[in-house]
């Protein structure tokens, strides 16, 4: 048994130093977080999650792999449920290699928001019946039974799409109150549960400086508040309450009887748009596209009884085309300008996209993992490979990221199904097939049918 697991150990070894530079030296940044052996599998479990076509179940990605993975297939499934290593660690290796490499020197803007995955079976951990935001409507309520998970995701702009990409770097399980008390836990929603990640983040990098956008679950008094509270390391930008009691400051304590916690009252932003003039910008919007927009903004300091005050900048914004319903925004940074707040706001939907994504080209919702270790490490792992699939391919060669999924009449930009063919067909080629003993069988393929067989290997997703 020993003489199998050290000659399983070697070829690990060798097929990790066959992995392509560019993916090697990514994966290599991460191994800290993992023991050795741990770490040699772990990347060929994300190797093969990214070559799988189907569900992402242990199983189907040992099926993928064959012999390049060697030993005994309960030592992959270990990875998860039994071995020790940390999955905090692992998410800050990454969220550095981000920050390095994609990230300016500027102010990083992060999105946060929730998604429901559905998850089979009765005695699957962490398992509730939530909403589903996506399926919902104003008059009708779609609930479904699985994991909520709270993300949170930096927004990179990279040189080959006109929108910006939502890259997750920290995810965290939303429990419902009643499996919160009866296992003793205090009860954290998932504005607190995000709230929680962006001090995680901000111990991480101390020298960074962030904004974050939510939507209008994140867009509480107590939200503001924390930011308010991090001294111009946080900014938030949410949506805002037309009816929001805004007063001025306090003024100074004049010596006689409690001191005021508030000055002035201010008029409330619905009554200020009422009779205010309305400017116009051109801004960007969802999409990647741009849009004519009216524009009011004020600022005031938000007041809630017994918390206190938080200076805000709101903005009123009305869509000229009229397509899109008038809205409230406000930030905790008041020298942001109106257009800064909206264009920062309208990036938080680039999110959704990467939701939908990661349930069509990754599986999100395809795991079966049921017990306490293999659900808070496996989904998060899976939005942590989202980010590293498009990491890889800002590093690929150019004759490869040429690669294009489907194209269309009018399509500009690259979207993360090209980016996924392409890292497929990349790791394939530079990867499997130029492992000794794969490369000469290969390399005798006529061209035509390799280029039909890496076809057929990595379809267009």
């Amino acid at each position: 048994m020993a003489r199998q697991a050290c000659a399983a150990r070697r070829k690990l070894e060798h097929i990790h130093q066959a992995v392509p530079e560019p993916a090697r030296s990514l994966f290599d940044s991460l191994a800290g977080a993992f023991t050795r052996p741990t770490f040699l599998r772990f990347v060929v479990l994300a190797l093969a999650t990214i070559l799988t076509i189907g569900g992402r179940t242990i199983c189907n990605l040992l099926r993928t792999l064959g012999a390049l993975a060697p030993g005994h297939p309960s030592s992959f499934h270990r990875v998860f449920c039994k071995r020790r290593w940390s999955s905090w660690w692992l998410a800050r290796c990454l969220a550095a290699w981000v920050f390095d490499h994609l990230v300016s020197d500027g102010r990083v803007l992060l999105v946060g928001d929730d998604t429901v995955a559905e998850h089979p079976g009765q005695r699957v951990f962490g398992k509730g019946c939530h909403r589903d935001p996506v399926r919902s409507t104003h008059s009708y309520t779609t609930f479904r039974w699985g994991h909520k998970w709270v993300v949170l995701a930096v927004l990179v702009r990279f040189p080959f799409t006109r929108r910006p990409w939502a890259l997750p770097v920290l995810v965290a399980l939303y429990r419902s109150e009643a499996d919160n008390e009866q296992a003793g836990r205090r009860h954290k929603t998932p504005a607190r549960l995000l709230r929680q990640l962006c001090c995680v983040l901000l111990r991480w990098f101390g020298q960074r400086r962030f904004i974050l956008a939510g939507d209008n679950n994140y867009g509480s008094h107590e939200m503001a508040r924390f930011a308010a509270s991090c001294r111009g390391r946080l900014a938030l930008v949410s949506k805002f309450y037309p009816d929001a009691n805004l007063f001025e400051p306090p003024p100074a304590y004049s010596g006689n009887g409690r001191p005021r916690v508030k000055g002035k009252e201010l008029l409330k932003p619905q009554q200020v748009v009422a009779d205010a003039s309305r400017s116009q910008w051109n801004v960007a919007w969802y999409g990647g596209g741009r849009r004519d927009v009216a524009v009011v903004t004020g600022t005031g300091h938000w007041y809630k009884a017994g918390q206190g005050l938080v200076e805000v900048r709101w903005v009123f914004v009305q869509d000229l085309t009229g397509t899109h319903r008038d809205e409230y925004l406000m930030t905790t940074d008041v020298a942001m300008t109106a257009p800064e707040v909206i264009e920062t706001y309208v990036g938080r939907w680039n999110e959704e996209t990467t939701f939908q994504e990661m349930r069509s080209y990754l599986g999100l919702e395809t795991t079966r993992g049921w017990k306490e270790k293999t659900v808070l490490r496996m989904a998060p792992c899976l939005f942590g490979l989202y980010t590293v699939v498009a990491c890889l391919y800002s590093q690929l060669p150019r004759r490869y990221a040429r690669v294009r999924a489907v194209e269309w009449a009018g399509k500009a930009d690259v979207t993360f199904s090209d980016a996924i063919t392409a890292v497929r067909r990349w790791l394939w080629q530079e990867w499997v097939f130029a492992i000794p003993g794969y490369k000469p069988v290969f390399e005798k393929l006529p061209p035509p049918f390799r280029s039909l067989l890496l076809h057929a290997l990595a379809p267009a997703a």
